[in-house]
């Protein structure tokens, strides 16, 4: 049996997604099985991911159903004590299966497992700044501390190693909520278990996909399958779990500036935004959603004029 199932959502990725299952296929780890699910892809990307010869790798086909459910229907189809995820755009530094493994050896017991990861932009990689504290290299974390820290998360879905009974216990990804389902799963998870991180960046989150491959579009999003229109699972967490209340009212008001910039779904948005304890974010979102929406679009609109002039002088 192997040790790590890895699970790749597959959508319309034909560019990217041969890098991707070769960094898995690169790993000095070599104990694995790869379940590619194919959710619907109109562009061959299924092809190309069975033209990669290795007997570890499965490639299964559904009609489009979304990432959440193809991730849980590859957990389903896979057999390892723990599961990974990886995302057709995305990839794995070589050693990213060797480390996880000793990690989850010197740590046992725990719920998630992570690691530190690059942003890729730009064709520059830097360094994902989680808020661990300086000098940070591996251990238990408090999750919703070290996210509300800088809101860079510690888990991705392309970091974390979950063991198949957790992931079972607490029900998979959700499969109504379209952005940020993956961060509603890692609570879930934190709010019950350990969460362990490894402060190396193994794993590469590449921005540099073309936006017509994109599986996600922000604007495109209705509040009912928007997370942050989902926090009321936690309401009674929130009450007693102070840095569990920091995060999801900083997660708030910053999730939820794309409708109030835009007067998208006003009333719902004022139906969040008054759960807000606002001393626990920066001062100016008192004014973004306190102020008439008429003075915040102007106040918007003057600092991006400001930002465009100030790039032409750099020019």
């Amino acid at each position: 049996m192997p040790h790590f199932s890895v699970i790749m959502p597959l959508y319309n990725k034909a560019p990217y997604v041969r890098k991707s299952v070769e960094s898995v296929v690169g790993q000095t780890f070599v104990n694995w099985e790869l379940v590619v699910v194919d959710d619907g892809s109109v562009d061959g990307s299924g092809d190309i991911v069975e033209s990669v010869n290795d007997s570890r790798i499965r490639l299964v086909r559904q009609d489009n159903a979304g990432v959440s459910a193809a991730r849980n229907r590859g957990v389903g189809e896979s057999t390892a004590p723990y599961v990974c995820f990886l995302d057709a755009d995305d990839w794995w530094e070589p050693t990213f299966l060797e480390e996880m493994a000793g990690l989850l050896e010197r740590h046992p017991n725990a719920g998630i497992y992570g690691t530190g990861y690059y942003i890729v932009k730009n064709g520059r990689k830097r360094i994902a700044p989680i808020g661990v504290d300086e000098g940070f290299t591996e251990g238990e974390i408090n999750y919703c501390r070290v996210y509300a820290k800088t809101l860079c998360m510690p888990f991705t879905s392309i970091t974390v190693a979950i063991p198949r009974q957790v992931f079972k216990e607490i029900g998979g990804f959700p499969t109504d909520i379209k952005l940020g389902e993956d961060f509603m799963l890692w609570v879930r998870i934190a709010l019950k278990h350990k969460s362990v991180l490894l402060n190396n960046p193994l794993s590469n989150y590449n921005q540099d996909v073309d936006a017509s491959y994109r599986g996600t579009h922000r604007k495109s999003y209705e509040p009912d399958t928007f997370s942050t229109f989902h926090f009321d699972e936690f309401a009674s967490e929130e009450e007693n779990n102070h840095e569990l209340k920091v995060l999801l009212d900083k997660l708030r008001v910053y999730s939820l500036m794309n409708f109030r910039q835009n007067n998208l779904c006003p009333e719902k948005v004022m139906q969040e935004i008054v759960k807000v304890d606002f001393t626990n974010v920066d001062s100016i979102y008192r004014f973004y959603y306190k102020a008439p929406y008429w003075m915040v679009k102007t106040y918007l609109k003057i600092i991006q004029i400001l930002s465009m002039l100030k790039s032409k002088v750099k020019k």
